[in-house]
């Protein structure tokens, strides 16, 4: 183990007078991997305070763009970043904040096929993604690697953050969570919304815990689960215990490989071509049955009424999707009716309800205001 430079003694000096730390605590954080799955709200402050720490190498995976939405709360980019790999900004600002660790790069989306590939090099592995899958995913190779899985989400103004890690005694996420929730039952982030500030205090938890593996020092989240609320300011603990019923931790494990995760959530992949859906309309449609009232067409939006606040179209009716139950005896079950959302999700999801109630001429627009907004109106603004 090589001693620490004159330079690095400078730079960990804070650390390094730590008792629990040291020189040899410092080492042990220059010696460290982390693989980092996800490079956006939380695998900013995350990646950015392991690098500061000193850790040896630091992974990051992520294949997404980065977007002017991303600027409110992901701080590992700016705005020159946007339309760049979240991954190649992400090494320029890592490289900036500390040239003395080795950032690799994954431009790549995280899979059953690569996940044990990419994820077997690492000490430890951190959680930064916003879905159900990729959570299950990671969760399974990481107990199958033996690896510790610190574990963080936010939605909103509350965030939870625990250490999955049955091979130190803990459960894995299974145990709290195992089975996902219906799809679209849970918002994302881009549908409900979050404080920019949010994953910046859960990413410094996980950050916290990681540093806390590696020194070998103090008590770590591994059976517990941290709850935070930023509105109350508020944080509540839970005791978890491994379940021997687990089916991949437990006593008994029937999963021994990885699965098809997209399948165990219940997420319906994209169709090959881009062909309309065929409960959708498009915002060309739309605009034909505003301008022709003859059509007897209505629209409405089922959008929150926040959101209708920030953009709206001109003639159409908001019938927010929480209160449809209570509100969807106004429409007319003979009229034909288009239902419009932000990307066309929660009109889908509409479309569904109001076909049970005996509705049976309606349909979705295909990509809702956004599509709106970048097709028909650009004055329409975007968020």
């Amino acid at each position: 183990m090589t001693e620490l430079s004159n330079e690095e003694i400078r730079r960990y000096s804070r650390h390094l007078i730590l008792p629990e730390v040291g020189l040899a605590g410092q080492r042990r954080i220059r010696n460290a991997s982390v693989l980092c799955i996800g490079a956006g709200g939380l695998g900013s402050p995350i990646a950015m305070y392991l690098a500061a720490a000193g850790i040896g190498k630091l992974g990051i995976v992520d294949f997404d763009v980065v977007d002017f939405s991303n600027l409110q709360r992901q701080i590992l980019h700016t705005e020159s970043d946007v339309g760049r790999p979240k991954a190649v900004s992400a090494k320029e600002t890592l490289e900036g904040i500390n040239p003395h660790t080795e950032v690799v790069l994954y431009n790549t989306r995280i899979s059953s096929e690569n996940a044990l590939e990419l994820i077997r090099p690492f000490d430890v592995i951190v959680d930064g993604t916003d879905n159900f899958p990729t959570r299950y995913l990671t969760n399974d190779a990481c107990v199958l690697l033996k690896k510790p899985n610190v574990y963080g989400s936010i939605f909103r103004f509350e965030g939870q953050a625990s250490v999955f890690a049955p091979h130190l005694g803990g459960p894995c996420y299974r145990c709290l969570y195992p089975e996902p929730p219906p799809p679209g039952m849970v918002p994302s982030c881009a549908e409900g919304g979050v404080l920019g500030v949010l994953p910046g205090i859960i990413g410094c938890i996980q950050a916290t815990e990681i540093l806390k593996l590696i020194l070998g020092k103090g008590q770590t989240l591994v059976n517990r689960l941290v709850l935070f609320n930023a509105l109350d300011m508020k944080f509540r603990e839970l005791k978890l215990r491994r379940d021997p019923q687990c089916p991949i931790c437990g006593d008994h494990p029937t999963i021994h490989q990885l699965i098809d995760y997209e399948q165990f959530c219940g997420v319906v992949p994209e169709p090959a071509n881009s062909g309309m859906h065929p409960d959708e309309v498009t915002v060309q449609d739309m605009k034909k049955a505003l301008e022709l009232p003859a059509l007897g067409i209505k629209v409405i939006d089922v959008r929150e009424p926040d959101e209708y606040e920030i953009a709206r179209v001109q003639g159409v009716e908001l019938f927010p999707l929480g209160l449809l139950p209570q509100t969807f005896t106004r429409l007319d079950p003979n009229q034909q009716i288009y239902i419009q959302c932000k990307s066309g999700k929660r009109s889908l999801k509409a479309l569904e309800f109001l076909r049970q109630q005996g509705y049976k001429y309606v349909k979705s627009v295909k990509g809702g205001i956004s599509a709106w907004s970048d097709e028909i109106d650009h004055s329409v603004a975007k968020y």
